[in-house]
């Protein structure tokens, strides 16, 4: 692995770093890093970053509608996104049980327990591994670069 000089910047994946989460901060020129995992089944998102949030907020919740409603997502896509990750795995990740006099409701089962916490471990470790190389990259940003010219980096007309 690189040496570093100093310890680099890693995206917590809420568009902040480590380092500005922690009270630090970054210079505008400083690169950071913005990882995102998926977990592929074929074509399918077997699981990634917001199925993950899905799953831990159905297990604070007790309720796909509820975990939903707490991501600003309807029902629907949210059972749409536990049944691609149920149908993923060789068993379900989510379990529910029918309305009732008592309410129906959803946790997570033992193997979606575990695939959660195998996916966060996952992620952790990744980030890990890239931040150690986030130093290649600083002496080879453009410093001068700001937000604002974004729209600067369409191609001119007749190119592209």
């Amino acid at each position: 692995m690189p040496k570093l000089k100093k310890k680099p910047a890693l995206s917590t994946g809420e568009g902040e770093t480590q380092a500005s989460a922690m009270g630090g901060g970054l210079l505008p020129s400083q690169p950071r890093l913005k990882l995102s995992l998926r977990l592929m089944h074929g074509e399918a998102i077997a699981l990634g970053p917001g199925k993950a949030e899905l799953l831990e907020a159905i297990r604070r919740t007790g309720s796909i509608s509820a975990a939903g409603k707490s991501m600003e997502m309807s029902y629907r896509r949210a059972w749409m996104l536990v049944d691609v990750m149920n149908r993923c795995f060789k068993s379900p990740l989510v379990e529910t049980a029918k309305g009732g006099s008592h309410g129906g409701g959803a946790r997570l089962t033992p193997l979606g327990e575990d695939v959660l916490a195998h996916y966060r471990a996952m992620d952790t470790a990744a980030k890990q591994v890239a931040s150690a190389y986030i130093g290649l990259f600083e002496n080879l940003m453009n410093s001068g670069f700001t937000a604002k010219d974004k729209a600067q980096t369409e191609p001119p007309d007749g190119i592209g």
